[in-house]
């Protein structure tokens, strides 16, 4: 125990070091963007005020973001803000990573002190580092989701748009009007480019990044064929409309036959799992066997790659692409 505190104590020193020093640095971003905007005008008027905003965001964003900073690349950091940019996450790459490092540290520390048992703490320091990038994978595929039953309803409003009139812009802008987010942020965003001087094939493409979305892509490739081409674009978007609603339609249809399947594969999964932890806590010396020796310990990792092996051919049958 006197370890963990020693272990503790240091790597709380050597961050708390390395706090104050960037501290130090803290003003130079907002004095950069600043100097822009005496330079270029308004158009930097946003920039500047995200930048302030950061500069004085709470202390645990920023002990996250100089923890992730000591220790990951930064290319790790640009994959892992990819994804928070598409789960719409408010953090950035090394505070999410500084995140993934504490918790698995703070976890061990704080388990083992608790209850006096390493093995417990190991695990506790395992679902540190898994919860993290499970939320973060549950809100991305959460927000994805709600943005594709939004696509088509988006689609119908820029087909009568245009039809009345109206330019493919003002188009855009009737759905960040109109539909609630995450469309209404994500087409805000688009527009806010094409404000700044993007492009608008630029600018369509960035959102199609920013969401990994088929149906999006489907409909920015759409757009940017009748750019250059021509031809009657409401009637295009009307016909994708129908497309991903038809689409839609098959996948929740396929959602509602493999639902005794996808359970199947949740009760197996987790019947071992709540056998274990339920025999343990009647008999702790009756389970102690299977990890005490060689032979419990290989039947306790065959079984679980028999539970692995079995989930991901429950999963391969289930998980039917509409």
């Amino acid at each position: 125990m006197s370890l963990m505190a020693i272990f503790c104590l240091v790597f709380l020193s050597i961050l708390l070091f390395f706090l104050g020093f960037k501290q130090l640095k803290a003003g130079e971003q907002e004095q950069i963007a600043l100097r822009l905007h005496r330079i270029i005008g308004d158009r930097m008027k946003v920039v500047v005020e995200k930048v302030k905003a950061k500069s004085n965001a709470g202390g645990g964003h920023r002990i996250l973001e100089l923890t992730g900073r000591l220790f990951l690349t930064s290319k790790l950091t640009s994959k892992f803000e990819s994804e928070l940019t598409k789960a719409d996450i408010p953090l950035k790459g090394e505070e999410f990573m500084g995140l993934m490092l504490i918790l698995p540290i703070a976890g061990t520390f704080l388990v083992t002190l608790a209850t006096r048992n390493m093995v417990a703490g190991l695990i506790a320091a395992a679902l540190g580092v898994y919860l993290p990038q499970f939320f973060l994978r549950r809100a991305k595929t959460k927000r994805l989701n709600k943005f594709n039953a939004q696509i088509g309803d988006a689609l119908v409003i820029m087909a009568n748009s245009m039809r009345s009139g109206f330019s493919f812009l003002q188009a855009m802008d009737m759905v960040r009007k109109e539909l609630p987010p995450p469309i209404s942020k994500d087409f805000g965003a688009a527009l806010q480019e094409m404000n700044w001087g993007a492009p608008t094939d630029e600018a369509l493409l960035n959102m199609a990044a920013r969401l990994n979305s088929e149906d999006l892509e489907l409909v920015i490739t759409a757009v940017m064929i009748q750019r250059q081409v021509g031809g009657n674009l409401a009637e295009v978007l009307d016909t994708i409309a129908s497309t991903i609603r038809e689409r839609v339609k098959i996948k929740g249809e396929i959602k509602t036959l493999t639902a005794q399947g996808r359970i199947s594969g949740l009760i197996i999964g987790l019947l071992p799992v709540f056998l274990t932890v339920v025999i343990y806590l009647i008999s702790p010396e009756y389970i102690a066997v299977l990890f005490n020796n060689k032979t419990g310990l290989l039947l306790v990792f065959v079984a679980v790659l028999s539970q692995v092996i079995g989930l991901s051919i429950i999963s391969k049958i289930v998980n039917i692409p509409a």
